[in-house]
């Protein structure tokens, strides 16, 4: 969890429902897992705020691109920061690409650690029981909802390479015939 939050390609949200399935599963407990999952990430958001902190925006300029940083995510962020706060460190844990920087970008702005640790550490714990939760909850519909997903699969493909077929078509067909117009 901490290595995702920090911005490693790791897949939280799946890890988190996962884990709540393995509970619905009896294997493993409730309140262990939420507690793990949420010193995983509030460790993984501690650890972005002190890398901005100590090196700032000037690390995620340099080295970002091996976590998938680009400078128009550090820019958006930013703007978010600005815009919303504390309540970005609150609510950032769901918005994919956006955790991973919010810390970093708290730290570099010399937020103070104690209101940003009020926030993020909610949040992290909101966020951490949400996804836990939803596994728990899908349970034993778990290979079934697989199961829909792989058998609509075929027919969702279908329509989409109809429509691609059907743009192309229509695009020829214009440039063809519309050109002597």
């Amino acid at each position: 969890m901490a290595l995702g939050i920090i911005g490693l390609p790791i897949p939280d949200e799946t890890i988190l429902t996962f884990a709540g399935y393995l509970i619905s599963q009896n294997n493993l407990h409730l309140i262990p897992t939420i507690f793990s999952a949420y010193l995983g990430s509030i460790s993984g958001i501690s650890i972005s705020f002190l890398i901005g902190r100590k090196f700032g925006l000037n690390f995620l300029h340099k080295h970002g691109h091996f976590f998938h940083i680009t400078d128009e995510r550090i820019h958006k962020t930013k703007k978010w920061f600005e815009g919303y706060g504390e309540w970005l460190f609150l609510f950032g844990y769901f918005i994919p690409g956006v955790r991973h920087l919010t810390a970093i970008v708290a730290g570099s702005a010399d937020t103070k650690y104690s209101k940003f640790s009020l926030f993020a550490y909610t949040g992290g714990l909101i966020w951490s029981i949400t996804f836990i939760l939803i596994g728990f909850n899908v349970g034993v519909e778990w290979n079934n909802i697989l199961e829909k997903i792989h058998s609509h699969t075929l027919i969702i493909t279908g329509i989409i390479t109809l429509l691609i077929v059907l743009f192309f078509t229509v695009k020829i067909f214009a440039q063809k015939y519309f050109k002597k117009f």
